[in-house]
């Protein structure tokens, strides 16, 4: 199976990014999909999480308002949608599985058992 995160790049503050991850080889409806950032010298940060099959969501405090979490169970796809970016939002983001239905924890990268390679975004002037 693989798990696959697009969509980085270089963003001035205050605009929009969209970063997609998708997921193949497993019956995509039985996880949840939890979206994590790494800045350099810092520890992997939970951002969002998503369980496409019945509509859960969470989000951190630092990006809840700006960004927002869409499922696409058709394309096996849950997209990250980051609008009124800033500079601290500047990091390697990733996106991981995980079974379970009720989200508990979900901003802990131990609870996840399968990671996707990351896409840098970057937001300067």
């Amino acid at each position: 199976f693989q798990l696959q995160a697009s969509g980085g790049g270089l963003v001035q503050p205050g605009g929009s990014l969209r970063l997609s991850c998708a997921g193949s080889g497993f019956t995509f409806d039985d996880y949840a999909i939890g979206w994590f950032r790494q800045a350099p010298g810092q520890e992997r940060e939970g951002v969002g999480y998503l369980k496409s099959s019945t509509g859960l969501t969470f989000y951190s405090a630092a990006v809840k308002g700006r960004f927002a979490l869409f499922g696409d169970s058709a394309k096996d796809t849950v997209d990250l949608q980051m609008n009124n970016l800033k500079p601290e939002d500047t990091a390697v983001y990733y996106c991981a599985r995980r079974l379970g239905s009720r989200g508990s924890s979900w901003y802990l990268p131990l609870t996840y058992d399968s990671w996707g390679r990351g896409t840098q975004v970057t937001v300067s002037s």
